[in-house]
């Protein structure tokens, strides 16, 4: 699984927000009425586009986790989702994304877009020549380490668990057939990010349907031809599960090219990179490989410390990692889509010296991406132990099994704001050319985070040690998003950023979602004997009329907003 729609009139209209800083007395001069006709047309149409892309990519995205919910079942019933085949797909399938994100990925993530869209200003060739170089460099990268992930498998399966004998030697298995993924994850995130400054962002939120499709086909044929019978997996078993996600993965970046065609991207291989101007963003990508790497310590230590948990049977990798994978499919579906839409704006805003601009940009992404991610975050913790039976609750998995990851859950729930919040400030720093900071106040993230998840592993029964690691991951993404959120409005010149529109916006929705997460569970507890579905379907009904009866005495414009354009849109053609 790799993302409710957005309405594009989810804008500021509503909720005008005031600038919050004063740059110059009012008294000064009066604007001409012309420019200022101009510029709020100028304003009120990127705005509408925006939201207009953030539509695109959030329709694309609950398609993608819509099949992702039926792989995720069609998974669990093939190979469990607590014990030791469970957690070695787990871990095997995981390890492409560590290297990818250690070596590479991150630097992908964040420079991409501002570089590119600096040199369509800068250069005569709109960028292009700069664009073909950056790619050349990117796919050489990507084939050097997908080599050296294959080929070290066995040590980084040793270096993230604990496994010995028939463990290892499947865990490992799987690590070989699934690190070729490496190459595929580059080329998708290089793609999609030459698509993405090109203002094309549909591509990359549908693609991950396709990848979807292929596991489900994989998988439900594993199951359909009667094989797996097994506590373990054969050599074959392990081969054709293993290719067949990695299978998965491939297609789905090849699913960006005639996107690419249709939008005029022809890529010519350059390799005259001396003095082309790449010596900025690989300075810039520096920073985020340091950052990438302090996160994937605290990765590291939760992995060793989940693995060695489920080895006795207790929940662990394989539980820890499909709570995880619900949990975060609001964040891809709302903030993502979101964020990726105004990243271009932000970083052309951010090349032009407008603070003032990019102060209105990530003050909108925080409210609009908060709108629904705070509702989403009380429905997951009132509904997690109906959610969970739905996606995960066939084949080898028990009701233990679903109630253990429930409560995992649970402990994930409250820091989704916390991620999504996290996720804005962060992506508006590298529009702003900065990536130094970010490293630098994602330490507070990973130092708690670590420490907090050795103390659950350590002082908890072990049932109940992966529940403390996540709620570990959300008390640090708090602490983490309050530290991050203090330096940026410093940055932005925010005069009183307590008293920001942001700010008030996320209290008045903390405020509602007391009330609605409380509802929400007893009405599931009230419906769970007609079956999970029923449970999961009144319990969602339930926290969304709350918030929808809140949303106008509580002032919670952006939702308000919202589920008017929802209200409206089947009325539409």
């Amino acid at each position: 699984m790799k993302r409710t729609p957005i309405p594009a009139d989810a804008a500021d209209a509503g909720s005008a927000e005031a600038p919050e800083t004063t740059d110059a007395p009012e008294a000064t001069k009066a604007p001409e009425t012309t420019k200022a006709t101009e510029t709020t047309k100028a304003t009120g149409s990127e705005t509408a586009s925006a939201g207009r892309s953030s539509a695109v990519m959030a329709a694309g995205s609950v398609v993608s986790r819509a099949t992702g919910f039926v792989r995720s079942a069609v998974v669990a019933a093939a190979v469990g989702t607590i014990g030791p085949t469970a957690d070695g797909y787990a871990v095997g399938n995981a390890l492409p994304t560590i290297v990818y994100m250690l070596l590479l990925g991150g630097a992908l993530n964040a420079v991409f877009v501002p570089e590119l869209v600096k040199a369509a200003k800068e250069h005569d060739d709109g960028g292009a020549a700069y664009t073909d170089r950056l790619v050349t460099v990117c796919v050489v990268a990507l084939l050097a380490i997908t080599a050296a992930g294959v080929w070290a498998a066995p040590a980084i399966v040793d270096a993230y668990t604990d496994y010995t004998g028939p463990q290892a030697a499947m865990t490992t298995a799987f690590a070989r057939y699934c690190l070729p993924q490496i190459f595929f994850l580059g080329l998708f995130t290089l793609l999609g990010q030459v698509l993405n400054a090109r203002g094309r962002f549909g591509a990359m939120m549908w693609a991950p349907v396709l990848n979807n499709v292929v596991v489900m086909a994989v998988f439900g044929g594993y199951l359909a031809l009667a094989l797996g019978g097994g506590d373990t997996l054969t050599a074959t078993e392990t081969a054709v599960l293993g290719w067949g996600t990695t299978a998965g993965i491939a297609v789905q970046a090849l699913a960006l090219v005639p996107a690419l065609r249709a939008a005029r991207f022809r890529w010519r291989p350059r390799f005259d990179w001396r003095g082309s101007g790449l010596t900025r963003p690989l300075r810039s990508a520096g920073w985020l490989v340091l950052l990438v790497l302090a996160n994937q310590a605290a990765y590291w230590v939760t992995t060793r410390l989940a693995t060695t948990a489920g080895l006795d049977g207790d929940p662990g990798y394989g539980a820890y990692n499909n709570a995880y994978v619900l949990w975060v499919v609001p964040h891809g579906i709302v903030t993502v889509s979101v964020v990726t839409a105004l990243m271009p704006r932000m970083s052309a805003a951010a090349a032009d010296g407008d603070t003032a601009a990019v102060r209105r940009d990530v003050s909108h992404a925080l409210r609009v991406s908060a709108s629904a991610v705070v509702p989403a975050a009380c429905a997951l913790f009132a509904l997690a132990q109906p959610v969970m039976a739905l996606v995960f609750g066939y084949g080898r998995t028990s009701a233990e099994d679903t109630v253990a990851m429930a409560g995992i859950l649970m402990a994930f729930a409250p820091g989704l704001v916390a991620l999504s919040g996290q996720y804005v400030l962060s992506r508006t720093f590298y529009a702003l050319s900065d990536t130094r900071t970010p490293f630098l106040l994602n330490l507070v993230i990973v130092a708690l985070n670590a420490a907090l998840s050795v103390a659950a592993a350590h002082l908890l029964p072990a049932r109940w040690a992966v529940t403390g690691m996540a709620a570990a991951y959300s008390l640090a993404l708090c602490a983490g998003w309050v530290v991050t959120g203090r330096v940026l409005s410093r940055r932005l010149a925010v005069a009183h950023p307590l008293r920001s529109s942001a700010v008030g916006a996320h209290g008045r929705l903390l405020l509602a979602a007391v009330p609605a997460t409380a509802l929400g569970y007893l009405a599931a507890l009230g419906a769970a004997a007609a079956g999970a579905l029923a449970a999961a379907t009144a319990g969602a009904v339930v926290v969304v009329l709350t918030f929808a009866l809140l949303a106008r005495p509580l002032r919670l414009a952006e939702l308000d907003t919202l589920l008017r354009g929802l209200r409206r849109r089947p009325g539409r053609t």
